[in-house]
């Protein structure tokens, strides 16, 4: 299969998860701040901290307020990381390799491309943002489904594989991150009934309550939580699964070698560290180094495989 074709089906698998997450996200934050005091709640700027586009937020806004930041989030063009520009660039790569992918899947796309353009003032209306970010997720769904049934199961369908469970890790990481750098101090026991609230939101950010109940059996707790969303091998937006499959799909590429080696690293790595007991400094800095390491088995696929990373090689070996 050609190194463009691949690469496409990797940023349209990445673009779409992207999309999904986006969508969950502002979700879940007007839930929270609804079962929030707003002396406490935190607003919307962690949203612009997960997505990591602070500086490029704060070069055009002045402020975090509910309609900026949605706007921003959702409708805005130059934002780097809005649902707009995601949904662009899923329906662009998907274009370029029509007679690839399923045609139902191409149409699907832009479909959802095109109910997000258009319906995205719905967002700024909070009876009907549910509605709208809640058909965006499921669409997304559905194009995962329509993937899975009705794709060949060949080197592309590992590489759909491979961009989603990168892009999922890297999400999830990041949740983690800003969410629990919000949360209410321990030691401040007029507030941790809202603590609690807090961590469902975490949990409920990646859709994880329901599974973190069946699978830890033990009441919602720092320790816990953390352990299950960052090593659980059966919750599918857990790092540690989403790299083994990551790993599973690399297994049968051809010259796989030094994308193994990384992976297997931040496996031992992920199952080898005791992230419930992490101080949120130290937690901070392990996931920097997680989302690094994500960062570096991108790279090692766009070299190995990918028509843009063999130019750029090329250019650098030439320099």
């Amino acid at each position: 299969m050609l190194s463009r074709v691949v690469e496409m089906i990797y940023w349209t698998a990445r673009y779409l998860e992207r999309t999904e997450n986006l969508a969950r996200l502002i979700n879940v934050n007007s839930n929270l701040l609804l079962d929030l005091p707003k002396s406490i709640a935190p607003g919307w700027e962690p949203l612009i901290n997960i997505t990591g586009t602070r500086e490029s937020y704060l070069e055009q806004h002045d402020d975090f307020n509910e309609r900026t930041v949605l706007a921003y989030l959702v409708n805005q063009n130059n934002s780097p990381s809005s649902l707009a520009k995601a949904l662009s660039g899923a329906r662009e790569s998907a274009r370029t390799i029509r007679d690839v992918i399923p045609r139902e899947s191409w149409e699907q796309i832009n479909a959802l491309y095109l109910y997000a353009k258009d319906n995205s003032n719905k967002v700024f209306v909070k009876s009907q943002r549910f509605e709208y970010l809640n058909n965006i997720i499921l669409r997304c769904q559905t194009l995962n489904g329509l993937f899975a049934g009705t794709m060949n199961q060949d080197e592309g369908y590992s590489f759909l594989l491979i961009g989603r469970n990168l892009e999922r890790a890297d999400m999830t990481t990041r949740i983690i991150d800003v969410r629990s750098a919000d949360l209410l101090a321990d030691e401040n026991q007029s507030l941790q009934p809202f603590d609690l609230i807090q961590w469902m939101s975490v949990l409920k950010s990646l859709s994880a309550y329901q599974m973190y109940r069946r699978s830890m059996q033990v009441k919602i707790n720092r320790s816990a939580v953390l352990k299950f969303l960052f090593q659980s091998e059966v919750f599918p937006r857990a790092p540690y699964h989403c790299i083994a499959k990551v790993e599973f799909s690399t297994m049968d590429l051809p010259n796989n070698e030094a994308p193994l080696r990384l992976i297997g690293r931040v496996k031992r790595d992920l199952i080898d560290t005791d992230v419930g007991n992490l101080e949120q400094e130290a937690l901070h800095e392990y996931i920097d180094q997680l989302q690094l390491s994500f960062i570096n088995i991108g790279d090692a696929f766009s070299e190995q495989y990918f028509l843009s990373g063999n130019m750029q090689h090329q250019q650098q070996a030439d320099s």
